[in-house]
Order: structure tokens, then sequence, then C-alpha cells
């Protein structure tokens, strides 16, 4: 199986479960309710983060009154389950001195709302460690939102000579900066966070035709002046020499180079300072063809109708971003959403709110947000996790080199079998 690899035993270490199941034990989060049928996602290209008509900057987006809802917006358990997986991560590779937490487009701050609440309650691991989180957004409208979700509003504007163009601290006392671009972050060890952010990057999409590889453009219908249309290159566009492979069986294919640019950062990064990266969005290996879509309201919407209205959305090639990590750092992934949450203790922290729970309403909703992220029919197998890794994180220690020094580093959490012994 594709996924053999990483289904090894997975021993969770007795402290740190117990620390899971004890110190987080509250009930759900107010608000973390229903969701939509069909979720959909973020386009920050040039129609969306235009400042004056761009979809992020006039429609915000995230939500149920926008267009799509991410699964932050629907547990806490699943933002709950990734701060575990960067606390594991960071005990794992010796509890370094300090950290940063950095997240590319965080909506509006919930996933690292619920982080930061595993760091206060787990403040006791974390104790010696200086902790910092750096957020990556480029829509002004979206920062101010984060602002209140993190701080309650208590940010200010940083000096220009600063890379960070808005800082403040966290409701739990750790400091928070804002930037545009993930070039802006100061070097240091770092834990990556992409969630639902490659899936919006703009592609380039491309048609095989009996003369040859033609890339897919937008043009004005010459019929219907007021509307756009498909039309394919009359000859090899750059892009088409530059981003298809010789090797490619598929027919129709989408690429994302901005993806790929931004995957080289991370991993050089990763490579230099240390941490690691985790990326959780829809996308496939490698297989699917035409994914490009439009959502509007929580529906389908035409992508060429009303540019700048409707969040535009193509899968993630996770092939794609693992050939751009390779020789830099090693990559695990993709892994069903549901798998990777079920190897994380997803069941066991649902038993432990549930015990809490003192009504049925709530009790209810638990259960509902718990079939919405784990169903295979709903976004159970939509979406995939992967992660970008120091080398010598995955490395076995050579036997015949004072074997008795050195110990076999635990198996990364969530792309493991978690078994309860």
């Amino acid at each position: 199986m594709k996924f053999k690899i990483f289904f090894q035993p997975f021993f969770l270490c007795g402290r740190l479960l117990a620390l899971i199941t004890a110190s987080l034990c509250g009930g759900a989060g107010p608000g973390r309710g229903g969701c939509a049928s069909s979720p959909a996602h973020r386009d920050p290209g040039p129609c969306a983060a235009s400042p004056s008509q761009g979809y992020y900057t006039r429609r915000g987006g995230v939500g149920e009154s926008g267009d799509f809802i991410t699964s932050p917006e629907i547990s806490q358990v699943f933002g709950e389950l990734i701060g575990i997986w960067y606390i594991s991560e960071w005990m794992a590779m010796g509890k370094p001195s300090t950290f940063q937490l950095v997240e590319l487009g965080p909506g509006r701050g919930t996933l690292t709302e619920d982080i930061l609440r595993v760091f206060q309650q787990l403040a006791s691991v974390l104790s010696k460690c200086d902790v910092s989180v750096h957020l990556v957004e480029v829509s002004p409208k979206l920062s101010e939102i984060q602002a209140v979700m993190l701080t309650g509003g208590k940010v200010q504007p940083s000096p220009e000579d600063e890379s960070a163009y808005m800082k403040g601290i966290s409701k739990t006392g750790i400091p928070i900066f804002w930037y545009r671009d993930i070039q802006d972050v100061p070097p240091g060890y770092s834990f990556y966070l992409a969630h639902e952010f490659f899936d919006a990057l703009p592609i380039h999409k491309f048609q095989r035709t009996e003369k040859g590889w033609r890339e897919v453009l937008v043009d004005i219908d010459p019929e219907v002046p007021d509307q756009l249309r498909f039309v394919l290159s009359p000859s090899r566009t750059p892009a088409t020499q530059n981003f298809i492979q010789p090797e490619e069986t598929r027919d129709h294919v989408e690429v994302c180079p901005e993806a790929g640019v931004i995957v080289q950062r991370l991993a050089s990064r990763i490579e230099k300072d240390g941490g690691a990266a985790l990326v959780a969005d829809y996308g496939h290996d490698g297989t699917k063809t035409d994914t490009f879509r439009g959502f509007r309201n929580h529906k389908l919407h035409d992508v060429l109708s009303a540019p700048g209205t409707a969040d535009l959305t193509a899968d993630v090639d996770f092939s794609y971003l693992r050939k751009m990590a390779r020789g830099k750092t090693a990559t695990l992934g993709p892994i069903k959403q549901r798998e990777f949450l079920k190897n994380m203790g997803i069941d066991l922290r649902l038993q432990v709110l549930l015990q809490n729970s003192g009504d049925t309403a709530t009790r209810e909703q638990l259960l509902h947000s718990y079939d919405m992220l784990m169903n295979p029919e709903k976004m159970g197998d939509c979406f995939n996790f992967f992660a970008l890794l120091p080398h010598q994180r995955l490395a076995h220690p050579d036997k015949k080199d004072k074997p008795e020094s050195k110990s076999p580093l635990p198996p990364v959490a969530g792309f493991n079998e978690l078994l309860l012994k």
C-alpha cells in the first residue's frame, strides 16, 4: 500500500498522553457547530488580494456567513491535535530553547487560537521554551479579524524599519507578529503551518492536444463581450516549456509555481534552522487532472463569473511539493485527514469531551463535528496531511557507531498508527 511505511506502531509517550487526556479537559468551543455541505477555499491570487476589489480584502470569505468553512471552524479538537503535533515534534528533537510558530494564511485566526490554548494548558512542558507566533497574511481585513481573535484587538503597527507590519501579545501572553511574505519572518527554529493555504494559490492549466501541450488561458468572449471564456494557446508558451514534465501521462495538468517556490523556501529554512512544516489541504499525489473550481455562499460557482466575488481553488499536487523539497528536507505523506487525526488520538479526545459534556446539545454538536472531520464522504478523505522534516528526524542511528550512545527518534506523530498500551 502507498502509506505502508507510515503505519509502523507509534507509542505516544505516557506523559504526553496523560497531558492530552487530563490537561485538555475543556468543553467544545462556542459556535463550533454546523458546517456547509461543500467546504470551499481561499483564492489569494491577483483578483483575491487586490487592495480595492480583492475577494479577501472585501469579503473575508471564512465562516458560516462567508463562502467556505474550514476544519478549525468546525471543531476545536482539530486545532488541539495540531498543537499536540508541534509539541510532540519539539520534544522529539530535544526540546530546543526557542521556537517560532509560523502560520501561512491564518484565516480568522481560529486554528492559531486553538493551538495557543494547548500551549497554555501544557505550559509546564513548555516552561523553559521561548515561544512566539508569526502570521503571514496579506489581507488587511483578515489581519484585523485575527488581531481581535488572538489579542482582543490589542495590537500596534510596527515601525517601518521592522519586517513585521503589526505586532501584539496574545491573550495567553505570547508575542505575535504579522508579515506580508514568508521571507520577512525572522530566521530561527520554526514550526510552519499551512492549512488550506496552497489550494488557494494561482495555478497554470495545461491541456494535451494533437499538436502537443497547450496552456489554458482566459479571454473575453467575442460573442458576449461582458463574459470571459477559456481558450487554448495557439502554440507552446514559456509556462508550458517550464512546467510540463516529459514523463507526464495525464491529458490535463494544473501546476502552481508559487506553491513550489514557497515549499523551497520552507525547506531551505528547515534545513538551515531546524523545525518542521505541516501542510493540510485538499489534494492528490499527482493523479488528478481538472480540479479548478469556484465557491460562493457554500455552492459551486462559475470560476469566470464576476471575478473577485467567489473563492477559487484547485487541489494541491503533493507530488509536486515533494519534488520541490527534495534534497533539502525529508517528507511524509500525503495521508488522509481521518487517518492522521485518528493517529493523533481524536477518538480518545472525543471520549474525554463527551464525558465532560453536561448537556445533550453539546454532545450532539461534538458528534456532528467529529463526523464532518472524519467521515470519508465529507472531510475525512478530501483533506490530506503532508510534512516537511529535517533529514536527521527520520534517520536511523548507526548501530556500528557507539550504539549505546544513540537511540532511535520516536516515530512522527500522526503519520504512524497510535497504539495505546
